[in-house]
């Protein structure tokens, strides 16, 4: 069982800034988004997570002390000194503190239930990395910031990146992963590469070592700007359990795209 967790919180969020100065404070369904992926992450036995910050670091970070109190799991923050670095160093970053394998996930995404539960179950037995995946037909995608894939008839990762073609799959931005990954992270900049996320992947592609788990057509989002906001806080009470009852209860709309923390 996975009891462990980073989420990704440090990014600057430049595509949503018309809306939200910080992407893992803006608000869903009343609800922050970084408060949704806590308790996604919860919902699938994680019991210690760890955020790591940088851009609005200070105010991600109280709004993380603030949710202590209502969610079951040991939350930690680790701040970056240099937020503007790709997102590979804050995966170098959050891996420092856990020595398990553990769920990795992008504070400004969101998963229907049941997908990361499938994940999390997935055996690391012939593999250091598993991503979640789904197939190019979801309407949701936005080509122009997505992260392609590459996979062999096995459904091991041949290549990905943002750049790459042929694909035939598009990243969830979710992962199951050990130490491993931050490892090649390490060696891919050793290498020369800037240290992205996807550098770290396609070191572990290369040596066979990264495979997918397809989503099969369970509701996902990447939140990344307004109109993945506006899709956001219309479809996901449809099909994240939590939202859906909070909406039911005590509706919540959302004016403003994120709460202020005094």
């Amino acid at each position: 069982m996975v009891t462990q967790a980073i989420i990704l919180a440090a990014g600057f969020g430049q595509r949503l800034r018309a809306r939200s100065t910080s992407k893992p404070l803006t608000h869903v369904c009343g609800v922050s988004l970084l408060e949704i992926s806590l308790r996604q992450l919860v919902a699938v036995g994680v019991t210690r997570v760890v955020i790591v910050t940088g851009h609005e670091a200070q105010r991600i970070e109280l709004e993380a002390r603030a949710l202590v109190p209502r969610i079951d799991a040991a939350i930690e923050t680790v701040q970056l000194e240099d937020w503007s670095r790709p997102n590979g160093w804050s995966v170098i970053a959050g891996a420092r503190k856990l020595d398990v394998p553990f769920l990795l996930v992008m504070a400004d995404h969101l998963f229907g239930d049941g997908l990361l539960a499938r994940l999390a179950a997935q055996p690391l037995d012939d593999c250091d990395v598993v991503l979640a995946t789904d197939a190019l037909d979801n309407p949701l995608i936005d080509p122009d910031d997505a992260t392609w894939v590459a996979c062999d008839d096995q459904r091991r990762i041949e290549r990905i990146g943002k750049t790459i073609a042929p694909y035939d799959a598009v990243d969830c931005g979710a992962f199951l992963a050990t130490n491993t990954l931050a490892e090649a992270i390490a060696s891919a900049i050793a290498a020369g590469r800037p240290g992205s996320l996807s550098d770290g992947m396609q070191t572990l592609a290369d040596a066979r070592r990264a495979v997918t788990n397809d989503v099969g057509g369970v509701w996902w989002l990447d939140v990344d700007d307004p109109r993945a906001l506006d899709l956001a806080e219309a479809q996901a009470a449809q099909h994240i359990g939590f939202l859906s009852a909070r909406t039911a209860l005590a509706p919540m709309p959302n004016t403003q795209g994120e709460r202020r923390v005094a």
